[in-house]
């Protein structure tokens, strides 16, 4: 064969190798788009069961797939996804994601020092495999940070409120108005990692702390504050709005299904 036979050849098929390779790298694209970085909150305990990981699978193989599989998991847990959060003032956005449990009225914690009077207030419960990076619902200045060493009730139970172990923040907005918010420890949850101090301007959608593992998220609004979502319903943080005091809603229906 002529070595012009074979070069005709080999560029017979560099299209089809470019089209290979832009095929390659669109999937790639991709599979990276889907993936959230992880929070640096995580990386010693990602880090830490990878290196078990290894151990295990010097040990006995199929050990080491199970570490491999608990470090996975870690990995997603700590995972800090971006979010698009609406600005505009008088809009309070969820502070975590996860299933709004309760919307009730309700006296705050004394610690928030908000009044004797019941107030409204929306919980969100963070189950295992939520996102537990907690965001600012409303662009301010960290008035009180005050922390209460309690007990790991169930998180989804009422009484966690008052009897679990929790991190309050009160965020005083540009308009006086000043919102409660309460990170909550569950059963499962054993540390409390807050990300601002007291007297720290915050953003809308900013991180402000962080629950592991499974948790909640208590929000305590202005008296008379209707809320614009449900129970039920699944909240993201920074960006499922909970309340707007510029536009006051006359109420809302839902449907599930």
């Amino acid at each position: 064969m002529r070595r012009s036979d074979v070069g005709d050849k080999q560029n017979d098929k560099m299209p089809q190798r470019r089209e290979a390779l832009s095929l390659i790298m669109s999937v790639l694209k991709s599979i990276r788009s889907q993936l959230s970085p992880i929070h640096p909150e995580g990386y010693p305990f990602v880090g830490g069961l990878a290196l078990v990981s290894l151990v295990l699978f010097w040990l006995w193989s199929p050990l080491g797939w199970l570490g491999t599989v608990a470090t996975l998991w870690c990995a997603y847990f700590f995972r800090d996804p971006p979010r698009v959060t609406p600005v505009r003032d008088g809009i309070v956005v969820a502070p975590a994601d996860g299933r709004v449990s309760q919307i009730v009225n309700a006296v705050p914690p004394a610690e928030l020092a908000l009044g004797s009077r019941p107030l409204p207030r929306v919980s969100i419960f963070m189950s295992v495999f939520d996102c537990h990076v907690n965001r600012s619902p409303v662009a301010g200045r960290i008035e009180r940070v005050v922390y209460r060493a309690g007990k790991f009730f169930n998180a989804d139970l009422d009484k966690a409120s008052e009897d679990n172990e929790r991190n309050a923040f009160v965020i005083a907005t540009a308009a006086g108005t000043r919102i409660g918010v309460i990170q909550i420890a569950g059963l499962v949850a054993r540390r409390i990692v807050p990300f601002v101090r007291e007297r720290e301007a915050v953003a809308a959608g900013q991180r402000i702390g962080m629950i592991r593992f499974g948790s909640r998220v208590d929000v305590y609004l202005p008296e008379g504050t209707r809320a614009l979502v449900a129970q039920g319903q699944i909240a993201i943080a920074g960006e499922t709005v909970l309340a707007d005091f510029a536009a006051p809603d006359a109420g809302r229906t839902f449907r599930v299904g």
